[in-house]
């Protein structure tokens, strides 16, 4: 259900030479003074100094002066004056850097390492790099701008505890689904097909179910994603919106219990059918909202109709689950799953009838 990344490698040399020096070999090959140069070219003879000592650029225009006067190429001389800009930009942003280090303490370096996001054997700052290019920022405080601003999650206990965790799972979440090709967001289909999600419930094989769930949500704009929860992140799921017409439905697999995850699929799917567009939500991370409430009212009426709650009361066997499960089309163990947490079972009791699942690559 998982699958590992390779992580980006970019060559970036050390020490890139101002264009200017270039200049200065080239002239010097053609027996031609700066002077000289400026003349042929119409410049001032401060500007080819300017240009030699690496403090005006090479505009486009100045390229084809240069490549007039010296017989070299206007593109020569653009993409040498591109390669030294962006170094200095990258020594720069490097020095800015420095100052955000200590962020690398809050964030789960050897999880993101162990999953193949980050490179191992990185110096500090390389690592630093790596991490923005990972969540997609440019510096910490773009990554506060953009992972804490004010959504269901922020205030929730766990994300205040760990946000590097939480955030760094989310985006996991975020690029794998990417991947996902999906339809535009259909309301009326995603509801309609939720009968056919909840039969799928019975089947106890993932490796037959879980592809023609994932490509049954695209096709209805939802792209669903199962990744290991990352240590201190405590969330099974989580719902949100990556455009307009895209939404992503994420699952971790936290507890393992199969009707524990049938729940959580069908709580996010609720979130994308009744709330906004605008929110993030993030489940069992802390005290339920209302509209957590009504995520859990919907996938707990989904799964038991409501006309059929009274009838839990009278299931005392394993035999009565079971039979009780076949008529309404699902999972013993949803069955099970619900008892428990209804303490009209203790958690030690009916838990054969329950699945563990486990990610595999």
């Amino acid at each position: 259900m998982a699958r590992t990344p390779t992580a980006e490698h970019r060559y970036a040399p050390d020490l890139v030479l101002p264009p200017g020096e270039t200049l200065v070999e080239v002239i010097a090959e053609r027996g031609m003074t700066q002077a000289e140069l400026a003349a042929r070219t119409g410049l001032s003879a401060k500007h080819i100094n300017q240009i030699v000592k690496g403090i005006a650029p090479i505009t486009p225009d100045t390229a084809l002066l240069l490549e007039s006067t010296t017989g070299v190429s206007a593109r020569v001389w653009s993409n040498l004056e591109i390669a030294y800009r962006e170094h200095e930009s990258r020594v720069e942003q490097a020095a800015r850097l420095q100052a955000d280090l200590g962020w690398l303490d809050e964030l789960p370096i050897n999880e993101l390492i162990k999953k193949g996001w980050l490179p191992k054997g990185a110096s500090p700052l390389d690592r630093l790099v790596g991490v923005c290019r990972f969540f997609g920022v440019a510096n910490r405080s773009a990554w506060d701008a953009v992972w804490h601003k004010p959504t269901a999650y922020r205030t929730s206990k766990a994300f205040s505890s760990h946000p590097g965790a939480v955030a760094a799972w989310l985006r996991i979440g975020e690029i794998e689904a990417a991947a996902i090709d999906c339809a535009p967001f259909d309301r009326t289909g995603l509801n309609d097909l939720l009968p056919v999600l909840r039969a799928l419930t019975v089947d106890p094989d993932p490796g037959r179910w879980w592809p023609q769930l994932v490509g049954q949500c695209a096709e209805v704009g939802v792209a669903v994603i199962a990744e290991p929860e990352i240590k201190g992140a405590r969330i099974n799921g989580a719902a949100r919106w990556l455009t307009h017409d895209k939404a992503l439905v994420q699952l971790s697999l936290r507890h393992r219990w199969s009707d524990i995850f049938w729940f959580t699929l069908f709580h996010e799917l609720g979130h994308l059918l009744l709330h906004s567009k605008k929110d993030m939500f993030i489940n069992d991370v802390g005290a339920h909202s209302g509209v957590e409430q009504e995520a859990d009212a919907f996938a707990s009426q989904l799964l038991i109709p409501r006309s059929a709650e009274a009838a839990l009361g009278e299931l005392t066997t394993t035999a009565d689950v079971v039979a009780f499960a076949n008529t309404l089309g699902i999972a013993p163990g949803i069955v099970v799953g619900r008892l428990q947490h209804e303490s009209r079972w203790p958690f030690s009791r009916g838990n054969d009838l329950k699945q563990r699942f486990v990610f595999t690559e």
